[in-house]
């Protein structure tokens, strides 16, 4: 029941891309039609902006971790935390190994729903096939979005050393990284100055990045300069984590038996 669980939901997942088709279908009918080559918006056909948001699910599917920054949150809240203080377990560690572990069963089962979809969908995946070099990027994309997505929302919930509830931090940062990760639409249609902007926060790397990769929407010797910048916050967020751990650490006293 639990991974079948994992299998309904996941194909329950790409519903609303139902409601998103319809909407571009109609943007892209209104400025030239909806077919192939017809019209664009920002490089994007309304073929290009499908197959982006199923490329995106994939990517979201590995770098959204829900209920870790509110349980890091609860558990430093109800002294729970005492236990990663007196043993010999790492806070961070066990819960990255939880996360990974929890990821490799959802995927073992949510392979076959996605697979389903993206056959159904093949002919919105126009033009040539990725290559070698784009593949690896994007695997590699995938994983290092993996990495950021768990230690980004980590530091989330370690605030909960300073602050007794950080739900309404985690609802503006979830609101944020909706519209700001490419979630929504493809980040290449943000105008300027706009774009700029977006383009040196992480947030993009957590959805769009990784799709774009596979698209092609990422020059190719652009591709190993982004994977860099990639890792580069992957660490930042890392360091930081574990700097908010060890001053958290010494402010946070637990009381009773």
């Amino acid at each position: 029941m639990y991974r079948g669980d994992f299998a309904l939901g996941t194909l329950m997942r790409f519903l609303p891309i139902v409601t998103q088709i319809f909407l571009w279908w109609a943007i892209f009918d209104t400025i030239g039609g909806a077919e192939p080559g017809n019209a664009a918006v920002a490089g994007y056909s309304f073929h290009n902006v499908v197959a982006y948001y199923l490329l995106s699910m994939v990517s979201r599917a590995f770098s959204s971790m829900p209920g870790l920054a509110s349980g890091i949150a609860l558990q430093i809240r109800n002294g729970e935390v005492k236990k990663y203080l007196v043993q010999p377990v790492d806070l961070l560690g066990f819960l990255l190994l939880t996360r990974v572990a929890h990821k490799l069963a959802y995927y073992s089962v949510a392979a076959l729903p996605f697979a389903l979809v993206f056959f159904l969908c093949q002919r919105f995946f126009v033009g040539p096939w990725p290559d070698g070099l784009q593949w690896t990027c994007f695997v590699l994309a995938l994983l290092l979005s993996f990495l950021l997505g768990f230690f980004l929302e980590a530091c989330i919930g370690l605030l909960g050393f300073w602050f007794l509830e950080v739900s309404s931090l985690l609802f503006v940062y979830m609101l944020f990284n909706f519209f700001l990760s490419g979630h929504m639409f493809p980040l290449d249609m943000v105008p300027q100055p706009w774009h700029a902007i977006v383009d040196l926060l992480p947030l993009k790397y957590l959805a769009y990045y990784p799709a774009a990769v596979l698209l092609g929407k990422v020059p190719r010797d652009h591709l190993v300069g982004g994977l860099l910048s990639q890792c580069v916050w992957v660490v930042v967020f890392i360091v930081l984590a574990r700097v908010m751990f060890r001053r958290g650490v010494r402010r946070y006293a637990g009381y009773g038996g």
